[in-house]
């Protein structure tokens, strides 16, 4: 399996000639996409709604929130800031995620580098 941040499923639907949009198209010919709540969340609540998303969704299953996971998502995030670095809550949310999955994250998003190097969040790309 392999997990997709918002902005490279966006990338994907918008027809954006970008590597992570390949790289998302290989993953859900091979039925390997899953999304992190937190994605699912985020897709749902942008307007205007891109068109391929109500059957991305379908395709794509929930990963599961593990017991814990809120303590160490907050955990991580406090690590990053506590450091100087950019760490947003809902980027947190999605790291963890794929963290406690041992699942690489599709992202365009550079600030998911951070989580890569200090709380072990594989990226894909």
């Amino acid at each position: 399996m392999i997990a997709a941040d918002s902005s490279s499923i966006i990338n994907f639907l918008s027809g954006a000639d970008t590597a992570d949009r390949v790289r998302l198209r290989v993953a859900l010919q091979a039925q390997e996409l899953c999304l992190p709540p937190a994605v699912k969340t985020e897709l749902l609540s942008g307007w205007p709604r891109a068109a391929g998303l109500e059957p991305l969704l379908h395709q794509a299953p929930l990963m599961t929130i593990l017991d814990g996971y809120w303590e160490r998502a907050g955990s991580n995030r406090h690590l990053l800031v506590s450091k100087g670095l950019k760490a947003k809550l809902a980027d947190a949310l999605i790291a963890q995620s794929c963290i406690d999955a041992d699942v690489a994250l599709i992202a365009s998003d550079g600030d998911f580098r951070h989580f890569a190097r200090w709380c072990g969040l594989k990226l894909a790309l």
